[in-house]
C-alpha cells in the first residue's frame, strides 16, 4: 500500500510568502562563485533543485557582506557592491521559473577565517581570541567598525531584494561574527557588546534592524541559530531558547533556522554536518526545543534527514514546520517530485559520506554528490539524451559498471551487464562492512535496483573473456573490472600472517590478538578496517608515511572516526613507514629522521596500501570492439565518486 503523506507537501506562509511545501535546501557554501560572483554553474545547480520541486533554495551560503570577511577560500559570493545585482536577479529568474522560491544567507564570518593578503586588513572579532580551527588573532572590533559592519548588512540585503531575491537568512549559527557575540566565552568585551546577554545581543539586533530599515518589513528575513553549542562555558540549550524567545519577541526575524553544535572546533564542525556516523535526524529535538521556545515563528531544520516518510512525521508531529533535506536534495534534486508521486523507490537516498559534499567544500572545491555525478556538473551531465539503439556489454558490477548500465539502459540501450561475484557492488560493499559505513551500501542497493527495473540482463558468477565479450557481437563494451590489492616489495610482505584490508572486511582473513595495519591509503580505508578489528576486541597499531594518520579523510569525518578509534584504544602512528616483516616484528622507519624501530609480539599485518588496476580484458578487447571504453578502477583506482564519474561519462559517450 502506497504511503500516503500528511503534512510535507501541505503549504506554510513565511513571513510574506507561501512556501508551496515543506522541503528546503538549507544555505551551504557550494565554492561555485567566481570572483566573489554567482556564476551560471551555481545558477544551474540550484535550478536542478527547483525544477526537482522543493518549495525554496537557499543559496550562497555565507556570502560575505563586507571585505574584512574573506569570500575567496571556499569560492564565495562578496556582497559588497550593487554590482552583484545583476547575478542575483539571473539566479532569482531561473529558480522562479520552477516555481520555487530562493533566499540567500548573509553573514561575516568574524574570526572564523584566514585573513586574505589581497585584501588588507586583519580578521575581526569581539575579542582577541583565536579559533581552534583557524588559529589566526583577530582584531578587537572597535566602535565604529561594528557600526560599518551594521551598515553593511544592511546594504547587502537590500542588494538580495533588489535582485529579486524572496529573502535572506542570516547567520547567527556555526560561530559565525553575531554569534560569537552572544557567546561569553568569546566575548571578553567591558562595552556595551559585552557582559550582559542584552549587550551580547546588541549587535545582532542592530544588524536585523539596519536590514529591516534597508531591505522593508515585507521582505523576508531569517536567523540562523543553534540549538545547543554544545562547548563548555558557551550556549547550552537554555541560553539558545533565551535567544530565540528575544528574537521573536523582537518582530524582526520571520523564522529560526536551528542547527545543532557550532563550528569552532573540528569536533563540531563535524558534528553541525553530521555523517552516517551520525544517527538520523540527529539535532531534531534541538529544533523542537526552539519551536517551543519561540511558538509562532516557523522553525527550519536541516540536519540528516534523508527519507522523506521520516520527514513527513517530523512535520506531522509539530517538531519542525520545514525540514531542510539539503544532502538529500544533493544526492536526488528530484526527491520531492518522486515522493510525491510515490515513486520512493527510485530516490538515490543520501548516505551521509560527506566526500562529495562538505568534505569538498572544505577544500574550496565546488559542491558535487559522491553517487551522484550530475549535481554540480547540470550542464555536462544534466541531461540523458535517447541514443541510437544499441546492443552494450558492462563488464563489471561495482559502482562503475552499475552507473555505466543504469545510463545506457536510460538512453534505450540493451544492456547485458557481467558480473564475476555472485552479487553486485564491488569494493563498496566491503567499506560498508566497516562500523558506522552500513549506509555506504545504500549505493549500491539505488543502483543495482535502478539497473534491474530497467531490464538490463544480470550475469552473476560470470567471469568475462575475451571471446565471451565477443560473441555478444556488442556495439560498445564498458570495461569496469576494479582492482586488485597492492603488495609492496617489502621484505616478509608474502608472509602467511600478512593479509590485506580487503580480506579483513570481507572476513576472509584469520587475525591474531595483536595487529599492525599499514596505511598507505590515507583515506577512511584503512582507519575503518582498524575500527572493525578494535571492536573485535584487538590490540591495534596504525601506521602512516604521512604527517597525521588518514590525513586525505575530510575534514568533517576525521573527527567523529578519531574520536571512536582513541576510545576504543588505536594507536595511530605517523611519519612512519614499513621497512620489513620479520616473523612477529614489524620493522618501520621514522621518514625523516631515518630511524628504525622494531614492533615486537605482531599476530597479524594487514596491508592497506592500495590498489592496482585490473585492466587486462580492457587491453585484450581494444581494437576488437567498434567501441570501448574503461570506467572505474579499471583506469586508476580513485575512490567511488570518479568510478561513478567514469561510468556516467561512458554511458553518455555511446
Amino acid at each position: 500500500m502506497a504511503y500516503e503523506f500528511t503534512s510535507l507537501f501541505t503549504p506554510i506562509e513565511v513571513g510574506g510568502v507561501t512556501l508551496k511545501n515543506r522541503i528546503y535546501s538549507s544555505g551551504h557554501a557550494e565554492a561555485m562563485a567566481e570572483g566573489g560572483r554567482p556564476t551560471e554553474r551555481l545558477r544551474r545547480y540550484h535550478e536542478s533543485k527547483a525544477r526537482g520541486g522543493c518549495a525554496l533554495t537557499i543559496f550562497g551560503g555565507s556570502s560575505s557582506v563586507h571585505p574584512s570577511s574573506p569570500a575567496a577560500a571556499w569560492k564565495q559570493i562578496a556582497n559588497h557592491d550593487d554590482s552583484i545585482i545583476p547575478s542575483y536577479r539571473a539566479l532569482a529568474d531561473g529558480v522562479h521559473a520552477h516555481g520555487c522560491l530562493v533566499f540567500t544567507q548573509l553573514t561575516h564570518l568574524g574570526r572564523r577565517a584566514q585573513s586574505d593578503p589581497e585584501v588588507p586588513g586583519p580578521l575581526l572579532a569581539p575579542s582577541q581570541i583565536p579559533e581552534r580551527v583557524h588559529r589566526e588573532v583577530p582584531h578587537e572590533l572597535e566602535a565604529e567598525q561594528i557600526a560599518e559592519l551594521v551598515r553593511a548588512f544592511g546594504e547587502a540585503a537590500r542588494r538580495c531584494r533588489e535582485g529579486g531575491l524572496d529573502g535572506v537568512e542570516i547567520s547567527m549559527a556555526h560561530n559565525h561574527l553575531i554569534d560569537q557575540f552572544w557567546s561569553p566565552v568569546f566575548n571578553e568585551r567591558l562595552d556595551e557588546y559585552g557582559g550582559s546577554l542584552d549587550n551580547r545581543m546588541r549587535f545582532g539586533l542592530e544588524v536585523l534592524a539596519e536590514i529591516r530599515r534597508r531591505a522593508g518589513r515585507d521582505f523576508v528575513v531569517g536567523a540562523r541559530i543553534s540549538g545547543d553549542e554544545f562547548s563548555p562555558g558557551g550556549l547550552g540549550a537554555a541560553d539558545m531558547a533565551v535567544i530565540a524567545r528575544r528574537l521573536a519577541a523582537s518582530g524582526l526575524v520571520d523564522f529560526l533556522s536551528v542547527i545543532g553544535g557550532g563550528a569552532h572546533t573540528y569536533t563540531l564542525q563535524a558534528s553541525a554536518v553530521p555523517n552516517m556516523s551520525f544517527a538520523p535526524a540527529v539535532f531534531v529535538p534541538l529544533a523542537a526545543a526552539i519551536k517551543s521556545a519561540a511558538p509562532g515563528l516557523p522553525i527550519f531544520h536541516a540536519s540528516r534527514i534523508v527519507d522523506p516518510l521520516h520527514a513527513d512525521r517530523l512535520v506531522a508531529a509539530g517538531q519542525i514546520d520545514v525540514v531542510g533535506m539539503t544532502r538529500a536534495l544533493i544526492a536526488d534534486p528530484e526527491l520531492p517530485r518522486k515522493a510525491c508521486e510515490g515513486r520512493l523507490d527510485d530516490i538515490r537516498r543520501c548516505v551521509g559520506a560527506n566526500e562529495g559534499c562538505i568534505d569538498r567544500i572544505y577544500q574550496g572545491k565546488a559542491v558535487t554528490c559522491v553517487q551522484n555525478p550530475a549535481t554540480g556538473r547540470e550542464g555536462e551531465l544534466g541531461d540523458v539524451r535517447p541514443a541510437t539503439a544499441k546492443h552494450v556489454v558492462v563488464v563489471g558490477g561495482g559502482v562503475a559498471g552499475l552507473e555505466a548500465a543504469r545510463v545506457a539502459a536510460l538512453r534505450g540501450c540493451r544492456v547485458v551487464l557481467m558480473e564475476k561475484a555472485a552479487e553486485l557492488g564491488g569494493q563498496v560493499l566491503l567499506a560498508a562492512c566497516a562500523p558506522a559505513r552500513a549506509e555506504y551500501a545504500g549505493i549500491v542497493r539505488f543502483l543495482a535496483g535502478q539497473v534491474r527495473k530497467l531490464g538490463v540482463d544480470v550475469r552473476l558468477g560470470v567471469e568475462a573473456t575475451p571471446a565471451l565479450v565477443l560473441g555478444e557481437r556488442p556495439d560498445a563494451v564498458v570495461v569496469a573490472t576494479g582492482s586488485h590489492p597492492y603488495i609492496p616489495p617489502v621484505p616478509g610482505s608474502d608472509g602467511k600472517h600478512v593479509v590485506t584490508d580487503r580480506d579483513v572486511l570481507g572476513g576472509e582473513a584469520t587475525v591474531g590478538s595483536n595487529v599492525v595495519v599499514i596505511d598507505d591509503v590515507h583515506t577512511e580505508q584503512a582507519l575503518s578496517t582498524a575500527e572493525l578489528l578494535l571492536d573485535q576486541g584487538k590490540r591495534v597499531e596504525v601506521i602512516s608515511p604521512l604527517f597525521y594518520v588518514g590525513q586525505d579523510i575530510g575534514v568533517t569525518s576525521i573527527a567523529p572516526l578519531y574520536t571512536r578509534l582513541y576510545t576504543k584504544g588505536a594507536v595511530l602512528t605517523p611519519c612512519s613507514e614499513l621497512r620489513a616483516v620479520e616473523g612477529s616484528t614489524v620493522v618501520v622507519r621514522n621518514v625523516f629522521s631515518g630511524a628504525e624501530r622494531r614492533i615486537e609480539s605482531v599476530d597479524t599485518v594487514v596491508l592497506a596500501t592500495g590498489s592496482r588496476s585490473t585492466d587486462a580484458l580492457y587491453r585484450a578487447l581494444k581494437g576488437q570492439v567498434p567501441a570501448l571504453y574503461a570506467a572505474g578502477d579499471c583506469v586508476a583506482p580513485r575512490g567511488v565518486h570518479q568510478a561513478i564519474l567514469d561510468g556516467t561519462r561512458a554511458a553518455r559517450a555511446i
